[in-house]
């Protein structure tokens, strides 16, 4: 099943970003939980909560997910920073619980100077000072391009804080396509081997969510600039994005996918101004027939996709992409 929304501003209340997510078409969406260059956050209003989850009910959405702010950083090397950052981990989770049985994703943060074993200790530290029992909220540790002293840039990085949370069941991974090509990771001409290294470092079955981007850079870069979906400088402009995303759909590269991850794809989103459309696909580990026809509908836009899917089954990479947008990675 096919899932799709956009990354809209929280701005006007959760009820308005339903109700804007229903004007594209779209039956779920991502948003920032508080100023994402900042720190505050507003006042939960119950009935505004209520109203939209009465609104999701009703309209079957998909799982939700929230990204936590860029201002969090769990392993800076100064202790206030650290302090900040765990305190608006700690309010986000407890916030999330408003929204029950959603993705909370963050950036693991950049060590600034103390290695990666500090900040690995520090940011599982935080994880377990934060997470609670009975939290129903799933936390996700974004993949990283490794630009200065980001954590995260590789799947070895990510399982040393995995294997640190003690809550182990509520701990998953956001793979960001720009993120970990930008990394070294190849995952325009390997992906399938990209995958499988993921399966056996950190667990396929932790992959909950996948941010889809193209890179303006060469891959193993480590600079984090991405590009629109299908012009970046991976494999001649390739579309690393659809790629991944159309060629994890069918399983191609590892069967038995976890149940209810979920790929985000940019799209364009026609009349929500800087709002950022993506596309959300519901992996149960079982793959679709490659005769059925899939479309991707949003705001009146039909992009057909099923060629593609043919064209991914076949090994082949296309050389161009009917999206045509600014992924810019959340």
């Amino acid at each position: 099943m096919l899932n799709i929304g956009s990354h809209l501003s929280i701005s006007k209340g959760f009820y308005a970003i339903g109700r804007d997510a229903l004007s594209i078409g779209a039956n779920t969406f991502q948003f920032f939980t508080r100023n994402p260059r900042g720190g505050s956050a507003r006042k939960i209003n119950i009935e505004d909560v209520n109203a939209l989850i009465k609104l999701m009910t009703e309209n079957n959405f998909a799982k939700i997910l929230a990204h936590a702010p860029y201002t969090m950083n769990l392993c800076s090397a100064k202790p206030e920073t650290r302090e900040f950052a765990l305190n608006t981990l700690t309010d986000d989770l407890k916030r999330m619980e408003y929204l029950p049985n959603n993705l909370y994703n963050f950036h693991p943060g950049s060590h600034t100077g103390q290695g990666v074993k500090a900040a690995v200790e520090q940011i599982g530290t935080a994880l377990n000072t934060a997470m609670f029992d009975d939290m129903t909220t799933t936390v996700l540790l974004e993949t990283m391009a490794g630009k200065g002293t980001e954590v995260g840039r590789t799947f070895e990085e990510l399982r040393m804080i995995i294997d640190r949370v003690e809550r182990n069941d509520k701990i998953g991974v956001c793979l960001d396509t720009c993120h970990v090509f930008d990394a070294g990771y190849d995952i325009v001409n390997n992906l399938d081997g990209v995958l499988e290294e993921f399966d056996r470092v950190i667990g396929i079955e932790r992959l909950k969510a996948i941010h889809l981007n193209d890179s303006m850079n060469p891959i193993g870069n480590h600079k984090d600039r991405h590009q629109k979906i299908g012009a970046g400088l991976a494999s001649g402009g390739a579309s690393i994005a659809a790629a991944s995303a159309l060629a994890l759909s069918l399983g191609i590269a590892i069967q038995n996918f976890p149940e209810g991850a979920i790929i985000s794809l940019p799209l364009r989103s026609s009349g929500m101004g800087k709002g950022r459309a993506f596309l959300l696909g519901t992996l149960s580990g079982a793959v679709e027939p490659l005769a059925a026809v899939l479309t991707v509908l949003l705001s009146g836009l039909v992009v057909p996709v099923l060629p593609y899917l043919l064209s991914f089954a076949a090994g082949a990479m296309a050389t161009a992409s009917p999206w045509g947008w600014n992924g810019e990675s959340i």
